[in-house]
């Protein structure tokens, strides 16, 4: 690999990175938040009020629009929205922990979709960082308790909300794949402003099919929190970070682009601790510990590999 592609991915990956660490800071706003509106309304007023933000951006980059790619917009919005929803309707039914793991599994169901999908193999780097990473989701889940009996619990007790959960889990892992798949293909701005706002036209829709059934009941209180908590989340966590996301993931692989999306749980707990003083356990570190390291032997790992090769070649 060349000098300027391997400055080109590390860049891209920094963008990943920074893209999970405005996701993992809105643990600690939406927590707040949602004590002043229903879930569901609130990722609809979320994901419209950032189709407000990409007007100008969408007016700009009309030319480009064609059938094929607001097509291909409209499917990760669906996609995306989809998976929102069943982690938000997975919530009310399991523990915020479970939900954490199982949200979590998506690290290991990327490289699966990569293979079935782009007839992709991941490296036995990102193999064995895939390993280190999800041993670490199970230490951040588990918390301060047992890792036995997180264990006991997750496969003795699985209910309703976390069927909805692992589908979110599943839902999200194809949006990274599709994600690297369409970016290939289509401008990735047409792609931003359409997974947009078909998500804010979707809350709306499910926010009040889920009040006419009684599944969840409309509630807004307009406060400081809340209105801090849509800013957030509209501009910084869904217009920078799809923009970002949906710009530079094609030059990282699905599955290391899965690997880099797991520091999540790590930055939401060091959110929780510097805005909420929440704890980090023991079992935290570790967790957070194996994350990180699965991310650098994935990378020293292919890096080391590619060299080998070279060397040999030139032998």
């Amino acid at each position: 690999m060349s000098r300027t592609l391997l400055s080109k991915k590390y860049f891209a990956e920094g963008a990943l990175l920074l893209v999970t660490l405005l996701w993992g800071g809105t643990f600690v706003i939406v927590k707040e938040s949602l004590s002043d509106a229903s879930p569901m309304l609130f990722i609809a007023m979320r994901f419209s009020f950032a189709s407000i933000f990409l007007i100008p951006f969408a007016i700009k980059n009309k030319h480009l629009f064609d059938a094929a790619s607001v097509k291909a917009g409209l499917f990760l919005g669906t996609l995306i929205f989809v998976a929102f929803a069943a982690q938000t309707a997975g919530l009310r039914y399991t523990t915020a922990t479970k939900s954490g793991f199982i949200t979590g599994s998506l690290v290991v169901m990327v490289p699966i979709f990569q293979l079935l999908i782009e007839k992709r193999k991941p490296s036995n780097g990102a193999i064995i960082g895939i390993f280190l990473v999800f041993v670490g989701i199970l230490f951040l889940s588990s918390g301060g308790n047992s890792i036995f009996t997180f264990l006991s619990e997750l496969g003795g007790n699985f209910n309703i909300g976390d069927s909805f959960t692992l589908l979110c889990a599943a839902l999200f892992a194809l949006h990274v794949v599709y994600l690297d798949v369409l970016t290939k293909k289509y401008d990735y701005r047409i792609l931003v402003v359409f997974q947009i706002v078909v998500a804010g036209v979707l809350g709306f829709i499910f926010a009040y099919g889920f009040n006419l059934i009684e599944l969840e009941k409309l509630k807004i209180t307009f406060s400081g929190n809340l209105l801090f908590g849509i800013l957030y989340t509209a501009l910084f966590a869904t217009v920078i970070t799809t923009i970002l996301q949906t710009k530079y993931q094609k030059d990282v692989s699905p599955t290391k682009a899965g690997i880099v999306y797991s520091f999540e749980p790590i930055f939401a707990a060091l959110f929780a601790f510097f805005v909420l003083s929440e704890k980090i356990t023991n079992f935290g570190f570790v967790g957070s510990l194996l994350i990180f390291s699965g991310l650098i032997v994935s990378e020293v790992y292919d890096s080391l590999k590619k060299k080998n090769g070279i060397n040999k070649s030139q032998s």
